[in-house]
């Protein structure tokens, strides 16, 4: 695998098959994943960007192995962890729109339990996290950024990590105002008898990009702490 990362994924059902379809990969078998005949939306052209990653929620940004660490290193070192955390329940998932930009699921609720998930499992893998590239910190538009943004950029490989993590499931790439607003009525329909009330937040993904750049799910593990 080219890169590594933690994800949510949802377990094997109705929401992650609905989610797959959606996007038209399935990370878990390593497949397309045939989109459903929806009126008013090109979902190929929609999810053209996200496509590659899976349906998701981000936990730890893909990043490369460090030197001297292998797969199995950080196979052991995600079960370990997800053994020391214990499972939570978020109010809900729902249908959002990013900054006005793309279309994901984001949930509701008091969200302190998972953003305290999402900052222990990126500071106790960053040992296994290879500095960035030049290149690779240019892609994260580092001039963009708040200064804040940037030194996280800079200590943690990802700019969006501690107080700017925000948890969403993406559905589309970067779409303008009324096509936005389309999607999202149509996004909120199809997902309308999928979406877990509570949304429980009980288990972790090792996912791994290949070489064409689509992620796998490479190992699940359950919150037992």
């Amino acid at each position: 695998m080219k890169r590594y990362a933690i994800y949510y994924v949802p377990p094997h059902g109705a929401f992650w098959q609905a989610g797959s379809a959606w996007l038209g990969w399935d990370a878990a078998s390593g497949q397309p994943a045939l989109h459903p005949d929806l009126a008013g939306v090109d979902l190929a052209g929609l999810t053209a960007t996200p496509r590659k990653y899976g349906f998701h929620g981000t936990l730890k940004a893909p990043f490369r192995l460090a030197e001297g660490r292998t797969e199995s290193d950080l196979t052991d070192a995600v079960a370990q962890l997800a053994r020391s955390i214990p499972a939570f329940d978020l109010e809900a998932l729902v249908v959002s729109s990013i900054g006005g930009r793309f279309l994901a699921l984001r949930p509701e609720g008091d969200v302190t339990a998972l953003r305290g998930l999402c900052d222990r499992l990126v500071v106790a893998l960053e040992p296994f996290r290879a500095p960035l590239t030049e290149a690779e910190y240019a892609r994260r538009k580092p001039e963009a950024l708040t200064a804040h943004q940037r030194a996280l950029l800079d200590q943690y490989g990802y700019p969006y990590v501690m107080d700017e993590f925000r948890f969403h499931i993406t559905l589309s790439g970067d779409l303008e105002a009324e096509p936005l607003a389309q999607a999202r009525i149509i996004a909120e329909a199809y997902f309308a008898p999928h979406l877990p009330r509570p949304f429980a937040m009980d288990t972790i993904a090792l996912c791994g990009e290949a070489e064409d750049g689509r992620f796998h799910i490479l190992s699940r593990h359950t919150l037992t702490g």
